[in-house]
């Protein structure tokens, strides 16, 4: 009963997930779903940017706190490992949909492209910026990274294989194609508001400091390993000539 629980558990969790992934490409593209980033009554300016940092602020803590490696090792005393994953996920995904609930638009105009050619290839750069996201995670083991072959291998009582270093695809030119594809994706709009606008610093701002983390922990993880990979591939964008000439050094 322990094992299908856990499995019932981490299934709902995913789908609660799925929910707040595609709710989040209508919420920052203002399309489709109920209240949008630029939808709703506008609060006082003030108001706005500290209720607005304060929901961005406490996703970006809790996404960064509960990921780190000494935060995992007291945490599994209390939830247990193969529930661990999907309980950051669920905690994660549910301040996510607070963010939509309680946020404050700011629709003052930053830019708006009124220009349909390039009102297109805005759109175009923000379905890839999202279709870069859910790529990489597959590139990554999606499951794996939303808790669902935790609970599964807990329900079939199998052992998780040991975690090996690869680069496919996309990270043979890029460290972080997922942090990308999100960059692009909050960026890539025809109609930037003062509200999207501050969505998008804090949100790019969070990145980069998540990546710092993120990248310590691999250095702490894979070592000199990690070091090379990172002096030959860059953070966000491709270092095809340092590349070229480390082959010819070789």
């Amino acid at each position: 009963m322990k094992r299908f629980a856990a499995l019932a558990y981490g299934g709902a969790v995913y789908v609660f997930f799925l929910v707040t992934f595609l709710y989040a490409i209508g919420f920052v593209a203002n399309v489709v779903v109920p209240k949008s980033i630029d939808s709703g009554d506008p609060a006082p300016l003030v108001e706005a940017m500290i209720v607005n940092s304060l929901l961005l602020g406490l996703f970006a803590v809790q996404h960064s706190v509960m990921a780190r490696p000494a935060f995992k090792a007291a945490w599994t005393k209390i939830v247990a490992k193969p529930v661990e994953r999907s309980t950051y996920v669920l905690l994660a995904s549910a301040i996510l949909a607070l963010v939509f609930w309680q946020w404050r638009p700011m629709p003052a105009v930053v830019w708006n492209v009124e220009s349909a050619g390039w009102s297109t290839v805005l759109w175009t750069l923000s379905a890839l910026g999202w279709g870069t996201v859910l790529l990489s995670t597959y590139l990554i083991n999606h499951f794996e990274l939303f808790g669902l072959a935790q609970v599964w291998r807990r329900f079939a009582g199998t052992q998780p294989k040991d975690g090996s270093f690869v680069t496919p695809l996309l990270y043979k030119h890029i460290r972080h194609p997922l942090y990308l594809g999100f960059i692009i994706a909050f960026w890539a709009t025809p109609h930037m508001s003062v509200g999207h606008l501050l969505f998008a610093v804090m949100s790019t701002g969070y990145i980069l400091v998540g990546i710092y983390f993120e990248e310590r922990d691999l250095i702490a993880h894979f070592g000199e390993r990690y070091r090379k990979y990172r002096s030959e591939v860059g953070m966000l964008v491709p270092k095809f000539g340092q590349r070229r000439e480390t082959r010819k050094r070789a």
